[in-house]
C-alpha cells in the first residue's frame, strides 16, 4: 500500500507531532500512502424507501398495541417491532454511490520510533455539492462530518531493548482474520474502524502476544464511572515448520472484554419509589461486562486450506436487558451466554486450467428469543420480563451476505455456504457462490391472515395468541468478477440474488446482533448489484 520516499517535512501536522516527541530521535524517512475507493450500490426489493439522501428508514411491522405486555426489546422501536426491510417490489429501491478517501503519513525516526497519521473521509456522492442548478447560487459544502483523523499514533519498536512494540493513540486493530475485531473494510459501507487506546505487542517468533486497552466512549464529567472500554489479550503461534503435515499452521487464543459503565435506570422516582424498588429487587442494574474467549486455527494440507474459529461469550448484559421492558421495568438479570463459530475449507486444483478453488463454510451465532408470553404470564402483572440476548459480533469484518448481513451484525442464525473461485488470467478473478440462512430461535408473531398484500391481525388485543415464525430465511446466489489493472488499481463488479423465504418475509429478530426485526411486507426475491474501483498508493 505504501511506497517509501525520503522527502522534507511538508505537513504541518507531522511537524507538530515531531516537535512534541520527547525522544532525541532524528527523522529518517517519511512514507506517504493512501487509498481511494468508490463503490456504487443498488439493492432491489430489499430496503424500505428513505429520505432525500437515499438512506433506508425503519418502519413499524408490528405496533406495540398488538404486542401488549411482551418484552420486545427492539433497539429502535422499543415495544414496536421495526424493520429496515420490506422484501417488496412496490416501493423505491435503495441505490447510491459511496467514496472513501484515505491519506496516510508515516515518519520513521532513529531509535525505532515512528509516528503515523491517517486522514480519511467517507461520503455519498451528492452530499457536498456546492451549487444549486436551478438558481445558480453557490454555497459552502456541508463538511462537518467529512475529514477525520482515522489513525494518529506513536509507535516504539524494540521497547527498552526488548522484543516489544508499543502503539499509543488512534489505530486500527485487526485480530486474526478479523472475524470479531477488524477494520470494517469488508462491510458494504466501508467507513473503517479505528480505536483510541494503547497496544503492547510481544514479538518473539513464532509467538506474538497482543495486550490492549481502548476507549470506546468517554462520559466524564457527566458520569464518574460511565465510560465504555474494551480490553483484550490475543496470543498467536505461527509454527515455523510442519505440524502433523500441516503447513502454515497458526493457532490463536484470546480474551476480550467490553465494559460499559453507563448508568441505567428504568424509573427515576421519589425516595419512596427508589426504596421500594430496592426492597422488591427491581431496577437494579450494574455495568455491562461482555467477555469473549476464543480459539482459532488455520493452515494448509496438500491442496487444502482451512480455518476454524470458536468463541464463547459470557457476562452481565445489562445494556441489553434494559431494552426488554414489560410495563416500566426491564430485565436487570440479563446475561451473555452464547457460542459462535466460523469454519472454512478450500481445495485448489493447481494443475488445472484457471486453477479452480472449491470452498465451503459454516457460520453459527447463537441467539435466543424470549419475546413471547403464555396466557397466565400475560395476565400476571408481576411477571418479570426476560431479555433475548444473542451473540454480539463486536467489530466484525466478516460479511456473510451483502443482502442481510451487509454491516456484519447479523446474529441468532447459522449459514452454510460454498462456491468456486476461478482465475482465467493472472489479472482476473471470478467467484460463484451460494449460501443458505437459518434462524436459531424464531420470533412468535401475532396471528394474521393475508388478504392480497395486506396482513390482517386476527387477535390484536390478545398478544398471547401467536404463531412461530418460519426458521428458513432463504437462499442467496452470488457472482463477482475482479480485474487487477495493475498492482495498485483494481475494478470489481458483483451481483447477488436472494430467494426470500418466510423467515424473512414475516420476520425474525436477527439484525443488530439480534435486536432488530428483519420482517417485510411481502416475499419478493431481492437483488444486489455493485461496481467498485480502488486505487492504493
Amino acid at each position: 500500500m505504501y511506497r517509501t520516499r525520503a522527502i522534507p517535512i511538508i505537513l504541518v501536522a507531522l511537524t507538530l507531532l515531531t516537535w512534541s516527541l520527547t525522544s532525541v530521535a532524528e527523522l529518517q524517512t517519511v512514507t506517504i500512502g493512501g487509498e481511494i475507493r468508490v463503490r456504487g450500490y443498488y439493492w432491489q426489493n430489499s430496503f424500505n424507501g428513505g429520505v432525500a439522501t437515499g438512506l433506508a428508514l425503519p418502519q413499524v411491522r408490528w405496533p406495540a398495541a398488538w404486542l401488549d405486555g411482551r418484552p420486545i426489546g427492539d433497539i429502535i422501536g422499543g415495544q414496536n417491532a421495526m424493520s429496515y426491510w420490506d422484501w417488496d417490489s412496490r416501493g423505491p429501491d435503495y441505490k447510491l454511490v459511496a467514496e472513501r478517501t484515505e491519506l496516510s503519513v508515516r515518519a520513521d525516526f532513529t531509535d525505532d520510533v515512528a509516528a503515523v497519521i491517517s486522514l480519511d473521509s467517507f461520503d455519498f456522492w451528492g452530499e457536498d455539492f456546492r451549487s444549486n442548478y436551478i438558481t445558480g447560487a453557490d454555497a459552502r459544502a456541508a463538511t462537518a462530518d467529512d475529514v477525520e483523523f482515522y489513525q494518529a499514533y506513536i509507535e516504539v519498536d524494540q521497547l527498552f531493548g526488548n522484543p516489544l512494540r508499543l502503539r499509543v493513540g488512534r489505530q486500527e486493530i485487526t485480530l486474526g482474520s478479523g472475524w470479531l475485531v477488524g477494520n470494517g473494510s469488508a462491510r458494504a459501507e466501508f467507513t473503517g474502524t479505528s480505536f483510541d487506546g494503547v497496544r503492547l505487542t510481544y514479538i518473539c517468533d513464532p509467538l506474538t502476544v497482543d495486550a490492549f486497552w481502548t476507549k470506546l466512549a468517554e462520559r466524564s464529567p457527566v458520569e464518574e464511572d460511565g465510560d465504555v472500554d474494551m480490553y483484550g489479550v490475543y496470543a498467536s503461534y505461527v509454527a515455523p515448520n510442519e505440524v502433523l503435515w500441516v503447513d502454515n499452521f497458526e493457532l490463536d487464543a484470546y480474551w476480550l472484554l467490553v465494559r460499559d459503565g453507563r448508568a441505567i435506570e428504568d424509573v427515576n422516582g421519589t425516595f419512596f419509589q427508589e426504596w421500594l424498588e430496592e426492597v422488591v429487587g427491581i431496577d437494579d442494574y450494574g455495568p455491562t461486562y461482555l467477555h469473549t474467549v476464543g480459539l482459532r486455527a488455520a493452515g494448509t494440507l496438500w491442496n487444502f486450506d482451512g480455518e476454524a474459529e470458536f468463541a464463547y461469550q459470557f457476562g452481565d448484559a445489562n445494556q441489553v436487558g434494559t431494552l426488554f421492558k414489560r410495563f416500566a421495568y426491564g430485565d436487570d438479570d440479563a446475561d451473555y451466554s452464547n457460542w459462535a463459530m466460523n469454519l472454512e475449507l478450500g481445495y485448489t486444483f493447481d494443475d488445472v486450467t484457471w486453477q479452480p478453488r472449491l470452498h465451503a463454510g459454516l457460520g453459527y451465532f447463537g441467539g435466543e428469543d424470549n419475546r413471547y408470553l403464555y396466557f397466565w404470564e400475560w395476565i400476571n402483572p408481576f411477571k418479570a420480563p426476560e431479555a433475548s440476548v444473542s451473540f454480539n459480533r463486536l467489530f466484525s469484518n466478516k460479511v456473510y451476505s451483502y443482502m442481510i448481513d451487509e454491516m456484519a451484525q447479523l446474529s441468532n442464525f447459522y449459514t452454510i455456504n460454498g462456491g468456486i473461485e476461478l482465475n482465467p488470467t493472472e489479472k482476473v478473478e471470478l467467484n460463484l457462490a451460494a449460501a443458505y440462512f437459518h434462524v436459531i430461535e424464531e420470533f412468535n408473531h401475532p396471528i394474521f391472515v393475508d388478504i392480497g398484500r395486506l396482513r390482517i391481525p386476527l387477535a390484536p388485543g390478545l398478544p398471547w395468541l401467536t404463531r412461530t415464525a418460519d426458521s428458513d430465511l432463504g437462499w442467496e446466489a452470488s457472482l463477482s468478477a475482479k480485474y487487477a489493472y495493475s498492482s495498485d488499481l483494481s475494478f470489481e463488479v458483483g451481483w447477488s440474488h436472494f430467494f426470500v423465504d418466510d423467515g424473512l418475509a414475516v420476520g425474525n429478530y436477527n439484525d443488530y446482533n439480534g435486536l432488530l426485526y428483519t420482517g417485510g411486507t411481502d416475499d419478493d426475491d431481492a437483488d444486489y448489484f455493485y461496481a467498485e474501483t480502488k486505487v492504493c498508493f
